[in-house]
């Protein structure tokens, strides 16, 4: 669903603050072979990924959120917003949303929270989401984070999926500002496709497991993906929805400097950057180090990419996303200057890849 073009002079979200944060434990390629039927040369070849990082036994969702968050607002050098917004598939509990705990552990009493659904997209709907807040006036500054424990739903014997998903969070502070400025978040381009619900799912915990009168299998309460069609629908749906959101900002492929993808897995980034045309030096990943981090990834891959001195203030940035539901998303914005960026890989116990 394109999103209706953004008044060029009008009150809109400008980026001002970023972090990542990945928990201390990694685990690597050789790690996995040890119980697994694979190797690090397998896991390289198909997937692009050489290490990914764990949550301890005991650390939630919320714990890598609340970390990202403080991070992205001291980046923004601010202490409170008016709202807080987290993209997650992996909440603390099923009820309540872990945004409002998150907003209490940061110090932000009385500000809005509330959690986003929309599993790899969720990142793209939830930057959709808080600048809607801004434009409309109910915000003056929002954060936004990304966060997801994919150890704590991914079956460890999954010899497809165990070698892809990681944990970690990522996080935004977004203020008010005008659509002209570096860091405006301008042009959108949503969707989804509930057909291909089962492409992409947890079977079991929800209302229509529970309401069913036979038990769950184990098995069913894991992460499941059929892989290949993922594959087809993940490329197909990024391009297209990238290109609608050109068409909408009227730009061209060739005006993008830094294309930044959801990390699913670098075979389906390449693609991506290939059937848009964009030559790979302007692909943005990090997938190599911390694999798939769902709602993370985008913003991983921002902190990361600014930490490495690889992307810069004024230029063009094209953020695609696809994920479970189906659900699919894309962003333009012109990159602001950040000060104080922390990289995400320095968690106070790891080396940097």
């Amino acid at each position: 669903m394109p999103a209706p073009p953004a008044p060029p002079h009008g009150r809109a979200a400008v980026l001002c603050g970023l972090a990542g944060w990945l928990p201390p434990r990694v685990v690597t390629n050789e790690e996995l072979s040890q119980r697994l039927d694979t190797s690090d040369n397998w896991i390289r070849t198909r997937t692009g990924i050489g290490r990914r990082h764990f949550a301890e036994p005991g650390q939630a969702t919320s714990d890598l959120a609340v970390e990202a968050g403080r991070r992205a607002l001291r980046s923004a050098g601010v202490t409170d917003v008016d709202a807080v917004v987290v993209a997650t598939t992996t909440p603390d509990r099923s009820c309540p949303a872990t945004a409002p705990l998150v907003a209490d552990r940061l110090g932000l009493v009385g500000a809005a929270a509330f959690d986003i659904s929309a599993v790899c997209t969720g990142f793209v709907y939830g930057l959709a989401s808080a600048a809607g807040l801004i434009a409309a006036g109910v915000a003056e500054r929002v954060l936004l984070i990304g966060a997801d424990t994919y150890s704590t739903i991914v079956d460890p014997d999954d010899r497809t999926n165990a070698i892809i998903f990681g944990d970690g969070a990522g996080a935004v502070v977004l203020r008010a500002g005008h659509a002209g400025e570096p860091g405006a978040v301008g042009h959108f381009d949503l969707g989804s496709d509930g057909t291909g619900e089962e492409l992409i799912m947890v079977p079991a915990g929800g209302s229509r497991q529970r309401s069913a009168s036979h038990l769950a299998a184990a098995q069913d309460h894991y992460f499941a993906m059929r892989g290949k069609e993922v594959f087809r629908h993940a490329v197909t749906r990024m391009t297209a929805s990238a290109r609608a959101t050109l068409t909408l900002g009227d730009r061209k492929v060739e005006d993008i400097d830094r294309i930044v993808p959801h990390q699913a897995n670098l075979r389906i980034l390449r693609s991506v950057a290939e059937d848009l045309g964009l030559p790979p030096e302007r692909l943005v990943t990090n997938v190599e180090s911390v694999g798939n981090t769902g709602a993370a990834s985008i913003p991983l891959a921002l902190a990361d990419a600014v930490a490495r001195h690889t992307i810069h203030a004024g230029e063009h940035v094209l953020l695609t996303a696809f994920g479970g539901g189906l659900t699919w998303g894309s962003c333009l914005l012109t990159w602001p200057g950040l000060a104080g960026t922390d990289h995400p890989y320095d968690t106070g116990g790891t080396q940097q890849p």
